[in-house]
């Protein structure tokens, strides 16, 4: 239990008029969620404001309010200028500031989060840390609400853990999801189209990207210099960094299993395949240096990490062609992936991909150029088409395009089917743009669908052991 008069002392807060001695041992912002000893946090909202519903949350058991108006409710009441920028803090004060009792690494970029911080747990994992691993593969959210976030901080400095590995979104870093965090280590991977439709421009991407490398976040940077915004951020920030860039790798060799390279004077044979995982594991090699562990025992460990769901994952059901299944959905990083499978075949390269509904409308032409330049055999099809017109998102897409796919296919499955029914021997097809999602959004209603599964199921049903 954290007093509410210590939390006000502690950050400066005022607190409105009832007594302020009542005990606090969580904070909510979802009234649903709250129970006794919650310290309620009143987030006005797009649509709701969470003032509304403080009544309810103290009816529910909220010992105390954060809000930016007092209420006529008889709880004690942090007053503040923006709940959302003081949530944070108050959620890390409440829960001990647990990112202060163990290692937590941040890993923000466009393309390459989930895999760098992947590479990274992996690693620690083998060089005998315990870690938790917070990002897409383990939540709803790439970044949690600052309440659930510093719950998991929590959790896991009580388990024993060692560290945190952990996708950093740039709506988190504008959203102060992650403020009252200590990052020992922060990393970037790159910059490319991708949220445009809440940021508006790449700039403004940028700046909110690099909220994370403040110093009052970060003790320390990784920064892959790559692209142009990892060269400016490098020079632009306060804290200490190490930069990492193709440079730092030589001797490249790719294979449909692995890639095969030199690094700082050792050779590795990472089981990954594509040369945007290369990029991945320097930035997540120097990530583990700096975390205090020698080069030699990180080189070992690299031959041994575990792959990524749908990140690059090779479909194989005993085919005489590749299939590739990817979470490739900017333009950026569908080019890598289309790069990283011309490496892997000198055959006929097909790739199917759509775009989400109710997302950046801009990359979509761009999605469509890069698919008509670098693929042999282009089948456009649905995504997450959510609550736009499939016809209208592949219009977009085909906008783009020197001349037409060779598909047109709304219905996935189907889509999928014909890039599989259409390869040859020594062929490759890439499934991009859903990756390890288990789910098809179409308007309202969320449909089961694997893109492994379904590659799985068609190239069963090509080889005659499906139905």
């Amino acid at each position: 239990m954290v007093r509410v008069d210590e939390i006000a002392a502690r950050l400066g807060l005022r607190v409105g008029p009832a007594a302020g001695m009542a005990g606090v041992n969580d904070v909510e912002h979802d009234s649903r969620r709250v129970g006794s000893g919650t310290l309620f946090a009143c987030i006005p909202g797009a649509v709701v404001d969470g003032h509304d519903f403080a009544a309810n949350a103290t009816a529910a058991g909220a010992t105390a309010l954060l809000v930016e108006r007092e209420l006529p409710l008889d709880v004690p009441q942090l007053v503040v200028p923006s709940v959302r920028e003081a949530l944070g803090p108050v959620a890390a004060l409440v829960h001990g500031e647990p990112s202060s009792t163990i290692d937590v690494v941040g890993v923000t970029g466009t393309n390459g989060k989930t895999t760098t911080v992947r590479i990274v747990a992996s690693l620690l994992t083998r060089l005998g840390w315990t870690v938790t691993e917070i990002g897409t593969l383990t939540g709803k959210r790439t970044t949690p609400e600052a309440p659930e976030l510093q719950r998991q901080f929590a959790a896991a400095s009580a388990a024993g853990h060692r560290a945190v590995i952990m996708e950093v979104s740039s709506h988190a870093l504008e959203q102060h999801r992650v403020d009252g965090t200590r990052f020992r280590v922060a990393a970037f991977t790159n910059l490319g189209a991708d949220h445009l439709d809440h940021h508006g421009t790449m700039e403004a991407y940028f700046d909110a990207k690099a909220l994370l490398f403040r110093p009052e976040l970060s003790d320390f940077a990784i920064v892959d210099t790559t692209t142009e915004a990892g060269d400016r951020l490098a020079r632009s920030i306060e804290i200490p960094v190490v930069v990492t860039g193709p440079q730092a790798v030589t001797d490249v060799v790719h294979t449909a299993a692995d890639s095969r390279f030199r690094w700082r004077g050792r050779d590795l044979v990472l089981p990954l395949a594509g040369a945007f995982n290369v990029t991945n594991a320097r930035i997540a090699a120097e990530i583990v240096i700096a975390l205090g562990f020698e080069p030699d025992a990180i080189a070992a460990a690299l031959s041994e990490i575990d792959g990524v769901p749908g990140r690059f994952e090779t479909i194989d059901a005993g085919q005489d062609f590749g299939v590739i299944v990817d979470f490739a959905h900017t333009p950026d990083g569908l080019e890598a992936a289309l790069h990283a499978a011309l490496e892997l075949t000198t055959k006929t390269l097909t790739v199917v991909f759509g775009a989400g509904g109710d997302r950046d409308q801009g990359k979509r032409p761009q999605m469509g150029e890069v698919a008509r330049r670098l693929a042999d055999r282009v089948v456009i099809t649905s995504d997450n088409p959510r609550n736009e017109s499939p016809e209208a998102i592949i219009s977009a897409i085909v906008s783009g395009m020197s001349h037409p796919p060779e598909l047109i296919e709304l219905d996935r499955q189907m889509a999928i089917r014909h890039a599989i029914v259409g390869a040859r021997e020594g062929d490759l097809v890439l499934i991009a743009g859903k990756g390890h999602e288990s789910t098809q959004t179409i308007g309202d209603v969320v449909l089961d669908f694997d893109d492994r599964e379904v590659a799985r199921e068609e190239v069963a049903r090509l080889r005659g052991f499906g139905a």
